[in-house]
């Protein structure tokens, strides 16, 4: 079942008892290069910064919205915050918000308003993002 196995270098390591003891190191990550290609499915991942007063009062401790597509991971929100801000991001949190029944004053009385999918974008203290 190789399959499975993470990807390590196995090195053995000889003890004073002449016991084989393997040891793995993880393997290195490879920097991505900022291609035309992931610049737009950035662009497609992040919609728009989420303007509310709540998500204004979280970038003081270093907690940016955004609003994202109904398709887009953790992963590629992750990607998109490094190719378009060019800053790590520490953890983040994504939320889907359910459609809601709302009035339109109307003959017809009411509507539904769509449902949407926002992420909460942690960033280590003393990193910061532009947004406007």
């Amino acid at each position: 079942m190789e399959i499975f196995k993470k990807h390590t270098d196995k090195k053995t390591i000889v003890t004073s008892k002449k016991k084989a003891v393997s040891k793995q190191t993880p393997v290195a990550k490879k920097k991505r290069e900022v291609t035309r290609a992931l610049r737009a499915r950035a662009a497609q991942t992040l919609i728009a910064p989420w303007m509310s007063e709540k998500a204004l009062i979280g970038t003081d401790s270093g907690i940016y919205v955004f609003s994202i597509p109904r398709s887009a991971t953790k992963q590629d929100v992750s990607r998109a915050i490094e190719v378009v801000y060019k800053v790590t991001p520490r953890s983040i949190r994504i939320v889907n918000l359910p459609g809601k029944r709302v009035s339109r004053r109307t003959r017809s009385g009411s509507a539904t308003r769509s449902r949407r999918r926002k992420a909460y974008v942690y960033l280590e203290k003393g990193e910061t993002i532009q947004i406007v």
